[in-house]
């Protein structure tokens, strides 16, 4: 049961755009009627999977999104350039589906930086908070979306000390890998199948 939920899961993710591998699970578990909490998969399970099936299934229109995407990310990064940017999430890591948003780590002097630059370039945007943990300590992170020539992007703002942290979304969870301007430049030269081996922890 485990394996055929990382496998719906990866399927979900693929296809329906879900970027979150706690809901993506949840949903698969549901699907199956698995109602062990146990058997659920961890997201390195269903982050194997999901790379088996986009090799698979979207062999052909996989590789050239993934290019795009992080060409894309490295535009942004450079308009960013002031505020630290680092890329994160599914296009640092090669398994962005067909919905997936950048997302971006900024380490501004303050985040009213970041919105000043978007409200200058009349950018509109939606801000949220959202927790972050070093160890066990939380942090709160300003995160910002907006659209980017049509594309998603997720602006997480965090304050200047922490770009030396190793920052996760949860006490327990893995370490966010991230990536610079320079390893995106490089990935983007290197083509799609570049992976984010180098991305060191964020």
């Amino acid at each position: 049961m485990r394996a055929r939920i990382a496998a719906a899961a990866a399927r979900l993710m693929a296809e329906d755009g879900i970027n979150d591998f706690a809901l993506a699970k949840r949903k698969a578990a549901r699907g199956l009627g698995a109602a062990n909490t146990e058997a659920l998969p961890g997201n390195d399970e269903i982050e194997a999977e999901l790379r088996a099936y986009l090799a698979l299934y979207q062999a052909d229109e996989h590789p050239g999104r993934i290019a795009g995407l992080r060409e894309l990310a490295l535009e942004v990064m450079r308009a960013l350039e002031r505020f630290n940017p680092y890329l994160t999430g599914p296009v640092l890591a090669g398994t962005a589906g067909p919905y997936a948003e950048i997302e971006l780590q900024l380490f501004p002097e303050s985040t009213k930086e970041v919105e000043l630059f978007l409200i200058d370039r009349n950018l509109p945007y939606e801000a949220s908070d959202e927790r972050r943990y070093s160890g066990d300590r939380a942090r709160a992170v300003a995160v910002i979306a907006l659209d980017w020539q049509g594309v998603p992007l997720r602006l997480s703002v965090f304050d200047p000390r922490d770009e030396r942290s190793a920052l996760k979304t949860t006490p327990a969870g893995r370490v966010t890998l991230r990536a610079g301007m320079a390893q995106v430049r490089a990935m983007v030269d290197n083509g799609p199948g570049e992976a984010a081996d180098e991305a060191r922890p964020a």
